[in-house]
């Protein structure tokens, strides 16, 4: 079963005067795989700019933008329509040798999976890797699917969830001690603690589908009560790599573990590196006023 959607990514800055501009680095389009497929695009930017579309090292589309002239508003708007699949990843089979944790990558896999398997982050007294280790069971074998569904679980039940505008990211560390944040911080604390689990994990941005708020703009609501955290913006989650069924998505700030509703836009080993939108602009220091994002995404 297939589902199509259309998404329309909208980001607009805003500034006091006129300012000219640097190049843009814009990463919107969906990751097309055997369950995503582009069927459109459409990329219109105000004012007129020079675009040149490229891979980066993760194979990442990403749209290199540079506006032409001074303006007060520098405005991008991304369109598509997908094919999504459904796909339950927790029906997905593992390897035999990986159902049970600990397990050990294969000698090629960990060539292909140094950079996934590497903590970005210190944990100078182990608080990330105790907090990790939890998810062990005491009492019998520790299911390695099982361990990665505690953990996403535990996330979204105990934690509280903090949208953020500004860009970046907390450290897990600093998550972890908060105990709220927002999708992309949710995401980085279980990759790290993966990671320290010996777990390949990679970040990813995207879309997320929400049943309720297209019903809301269908029937020309204001807003209306939903279960599902982060969408509307910008959303973002992990991949495990598990052998035998690859890379599998955990969302933690939603407690998804495959489905439909997320849509796959980039991957990176960090979220640095996977930025929706980056890029320079050059005028008086006080005259940036802000930014707007607007994410829509509509079941056809």
């Amino acid at each position: 079963m297939t589902i199509q959607y259309d998404i329309t990514h909208t980001t607009t800055y805003r500034y006091r005067k006129p300012v000219t501009f640097g190049e843009h680095r814009v990463m919107f389009r969906p990751r097309d795989s055997h369950d995503l497929r582009v069927l459109a695009t459409d990329l219109v930017v105000s004012p007129e700019a020079a675009v040149r579309l490229i891979q980066d090292p993760h194979s990442n589309s990403v749209a290199l933008v540079t506006p032409l002239g001074e303006a007060e508003e520098l405005r991008i708007v991304c369109s598509f329509r997908i094919e999504h699949a459904v796909t339950n990843n927790l029906e997905l089979p593992l390897s035999p040798g990986a159902e049970f944790f600990p397990f050990s990558y294969s000698v090629e896999e960990r060539f292909d999976l140094e950079q996934y398997l590497r903590p970005h982050y210190d944990d100078p007294f182990g608080r990330l890797s105790t907090w990790a280790r939890q998810f062990i069971r005491t009492d019998g074998p520790t299911g390695t699917r099982d361990l990665l569904v505690a953990m996403n679980q535990f996330i979204k039940n105990e934690f509280t969830y903090a949208g953020r505008d500004e860009e970046g990211t907390q450290t897990p560390l600093d998550t972890l001690a908060n105990r709220s944040g927002s999708c992309r911080d949710f995401a980085l604390l279980m990759m790290e603690a993966a990671r320290r689990l010996g777990v390949a994990t990679r970040f990813v941005s995207g879309y997320l589908y929400d049943p309720a708020l297209d019903r809301a703009a269908i029937e020309g609501e204001n807003e209306t009560p939903s279960d599902t955290v982060g969408a509307g913006a910008t959303h973002a989650w992990l991949q495990a790599y598990l052998p035998g069924a690859g890379w599998v998505p955990f969302d933690p700030t939603n407690n998804l573990t495959g489905g439909s509703q997320l849509v796959r836009v980039g991957v990176a080993r960090d979220p640095r590196l996977a930025a929706p939108i980056s890029g320079s602009w050059y005028g008086e220091p006080d005259a940036y006023l802000g930014m707007t994002v607007d994410v829509r995404v509509r079941r056809v």
